[in-house]
C-alpha cells in the first residue's frame, strides 16, 4: 500500500482536500467539529504531511527560523525543545540560527537568510529581539516574525510578542533575601547588550528600596552571563571590606560561578553567604546546595512565541502573551548568620 495522501484524508473525513490543508497548517477557520473530524481520521491514517512537496508549491518553504545570540548550551537546547514542540504539532520545519545581535547588518543577514532558506517567518529571541532599528526593516522587507522580549507589561508598539517579565522576578527573589534578614546582597550583573540585565537590575534595586535598603555601587559588579564572571565577580565581592552575605546572580550560571567562588574562599554556603540565581536551569539543580532561583520556561516561552508566528503565518489575529518567572527556594539561601559565627575567609 502506497502512502496516504491528502486526498485519502478528505475522502475518509468527508471533506474537501482544501479542508484538510486548512487543519493540518493550523488554520482557525475551521468549525471545531470539522476540525475534529479530520484529526480523527489524520491519526487513524497515520497521514503525515510532505514538508518537501508543499514547501515546493509555493514561495516559501514550511518551515520557521529561530535566532537567537546567547552562549548559554542550556538556554538554546531548551529553546529548541520548545520550538520543535510547536512546529511537530503544527507540521513545519525548523532551522536555528546563531548571530550577533549588535552587527550593523543583522536586518540584512536576517533578511538573506530567509531567502536563502525559503523560510515562513521568524522566532527572534533576546538580545536580537531587542534591536528595533533591525525590526523596522525586517518588517519592511515583509518577513513575519514573533519577538521573545524582558518586559514588565505588553510593549503593545506594534509588533508580535511574548515578553518575561524578568523585572518582578528579580523582585521577588531579593524580597526573598531581605526577608532572610539580609542587608548587604551583591549583585552579579548579565550583559549590558540584554535588556533582560536592565530589568533584573531595576527589580533589585527596587525590592532593596521598598524595604528601606540604600543601594551601593560598590555591590553591584559587571559582567556577562558566564560561569568565569560569577567566579571573578563573587570574588571581588568577597574582597570587599564588608562583603555581602547575599549574592544574586543574574542567572543561574552567574550564580553557579558564585558558588565555586564562595567554597574556594572557604565559605559555607547558606550559613557564611546565602546566593540565588535566575531561570532554573540545570546549572540551578546540579549544583550543591541547589540554587534558589526564578523558574523560567525557556521550552514554553519559545513554543508559545513560535505557536503565534505559524498563526500569523496562517493570517490568523494573533495577541501578545506574557510570562512572569516564578521563585524557587532550594537549599543555598538561609538567615545570616551573628557576625560573630561566620566563618572568616581563607
Amino acid at each position: 500500500m502506497g502512502a496516504i495522501t491528502l486526498d485519502d484524508v478528505a475522502i475518509k473525513a468527508g471533506v474537501s482536500a482544501k479542508t484538510v490543508s486548512r487543519v493540518v497548517n493550523g488554520e482557525r477557520s475551521v468549525r471545531p467539529q470539522t476540525r475534529e473530524r479530520v484529526l480523527r481520521t489524520v491519526e487513524q491514517l497515520g497521514y503525515r504531511p510532505n514538508l518537501l512537496a508543499r514547501g515546493l508549491s509555493g514561495s516559501h518553504a514550511y518551515t520557521v527560523g529561530l535566532v537567537y545570540d546567547n552562549p548559554n548550551a542550556y538556554y538554546i537546547i531548551a529553546m529548541q525543545q520548545g520550538a520543535l514542540a510547536a512546529c511537530d504539532d503544527l507540521h513545519f520545519g525548523l532551522q536555528m540560527r546563531p548571530c550577533n545581535a549588535r552587527a550593523a547588518t543583522l536586518a540584512e543577514d536576517l533578511r538573506d537568510f530567509v531567502h536563502r532558506s525559503r523560510l515562513s517567518g521568524l522566532v527572534l529571541t533576546t538580545p536580537v529581539s531587542e534591536h528595533m532599528v533591525a525590526l523596522r526593516k525586517l518588517a519592511a522587507f515583509g518577513i513575519p516574525f514573533v519577538r521573545i522580549l524582558s518586559a514588565a507589561r505588553n510593549p503593545d508598539d506594534g509588533y508580535a510578542c511574548v515578553f518575561v517579565d524578568d523585572r518582578d522576578a528579580a523582585y521577588a527573589i531579593v524580597s526573598h533575601l531581605l526577608q532572610l534578614g539580609h542587608v548587604r546582597i551583591g549583585l552579579l550583573q548579565g550583559g549590558k547588550h540584554h535588556h533582560a540585565s536592565a530589568e533584573r537590575r531595576k527589580g533589585y534595586k527596587d525590592a532593596l528600596q521598598h524595604y528601606g535598603i540604600p543601594v551601593r555601587k560598590e555591590l553591584m559588579i559587571d559582567g556577562d552571563y558566564v560561569f568565569d564572571d560569577g567566579f571573578r565577580g563573587a570574588r571581588r565581592l568577597f574582597d570587599l571590606a564588608e562583603p555581602p552575605t547575599a549574592i544574586f546572580g543574574c542567572n543561574d550560571e552567574i550564580a553557579a560561578g558564585a558558588l565555586a567562588a564562595a567554597q574556594s574562599a572557604g565559605l559555607h554556603v547558606p550559613y557564611d553567604v546565602s546566593i540565588a540565581g535566575f531561570e532554573d536551569s540545570p546549572f540551578s539543580r546540579h549544583s550543591w546546595p541547589p540554587l534558589t532561583t526564578a523558574r523560567q520556561r525557556a521550552d514554553a516561552i519559545v513554543e508559545r512565541a513560535t505557536r503565534m508566528l505559524v498563526a500569523q503565518i496562517n493570517g490568523n489575529t494573533v495577541e501578545n502573551s506574557g510570562f512572569t518567572p516564578e521563585l524557587v527556594v532550594r537549599g543555598s539561601t538561609a538567615p545570616p548568620r551573628p557576625k560573630r559565627q561566620r566563618r572568616q575567609r581563607q
